[in-house]
């Protein structure tokens, strides 16, 4: 399969998988939109220029499709205040751990272990960025206080890192079990000249 190809797919697949779960953050299949950005900026480093804000613009149309099917304003929700706006940063933080992975990339345990401080990090700054600007810019939120914030910070932190990491690790173990059936070392999203290195 062409470079190409695979990567039309990976972001097809990446787009369902986005709308399937980000239609309520509260269905028993939890949200995969972080998992979604990290796995992006691993396969799709090549496209990062216009698959990154593709994948953003429909993450922003699933939430407006969401909030106004349910009969409300999109701009009054609960969720929506100036700190929307930076999930923008908050989801290329998942994109460029994915891209540091795919530029580290080989087979081997060493970028097993390079993904999960990958992860771990990603986490912990979209984490900042998203629930940070909520807490502090958000009228939903009275009394804020720095103790106020560390501690929402922390409670939303693991169930975060556990759904992303769960997506995360389904997905390393396809490209395990695909790197494993190939005989190349071809990774979608990196050129011929990084596989030369």
């Amino acid at each position: 399969m062409k470079p190409n190809t695979q990567r039309t797919l990976i972001l097809a697949l990446l787009a369902v998988l986005m709308i399937g779960t980000r239609v309520n953050h509260w269905t028993p299949i939890p949200d995969a939109s972080w998992a979604v950005f990290f796995i992006g900026g691993f396969y799709l480093r090549n496209w990062t220029r216009w698959a990154f804000p593709l994948l953003m613009v429909l993450a922003v149309a699933i939430d407006y499709a969401v909030i106004t099917g349910q009969g409300m304003s999109f701009w009054q929700h609960y969720c929506v205040s100036a700190a929307y706006w930076f999930l923008v940063p908050a989801y290329f933080a998942m994109w460029a751990g994915g891209l540091w992975v795919a530029r580290n990339y080989s087979r081997s345990w060493r970028t097993l272990g390079l993904t999960a401080v990958a992860l771990l990090a990603s986490v912990a700054v979209c984490q900042l960025l998203s629930q940070g600007s909520f807490y502090w810019l958000s009228d939903s939120v009275a009394n804020k206080s720095v103790a106020g914030w560390a501690a929402n910070y922390f409670e939303w932190l693991l169930p975060y890192l556990r759904t992303t990491a769960t997506y995360v690790g389904i997905a390393t173990l396809v490209q395990a079990i695909a790197a494993g059936a190939s005989k190349t070392d071809a990774l979608p999203g990196r050129s011929d000249d990084a596989r030369k290195r």
